[in-house]
């Protein structure tokens, strides 16, 4: 897991988007939506970076660090 915490700021932005289910200043929890609608473009070629930015997300307050092991994670489950 990453050591990046967020603070409250980052954690209403994170809030707003769609895919997130809930939020603290340790983790996420992403919808199982996005997980799918992830490893579907993943397939397609798509980078997990541009996967994240397409969707809403924005990169450096999550931490590159957590969008690789969100994509290990979740293609390895597939």
């Amino acid at each position: 897991m990453s050591k990046k915490h967020f603070n409250k700021n980052e954690q209403e932005q994170l809030e707003n988007n769609p895919f997130i289910v809930r939020v603290s200043d340790k983790s996420i929890t992403y919808s199982d939506e996005f997980k799918r609608l992830f490893i579907e473009q993943y397939l397609l070629g798509c980078l997990p970076r541009e996967i994240f930015e397409t969707n809403g997300f924005n990169v450096d307050v999550l931490g590159i660090k957590r969008v690789e092991q969100c994509a290990d994670r979740w293609k390895k489950a597939y």
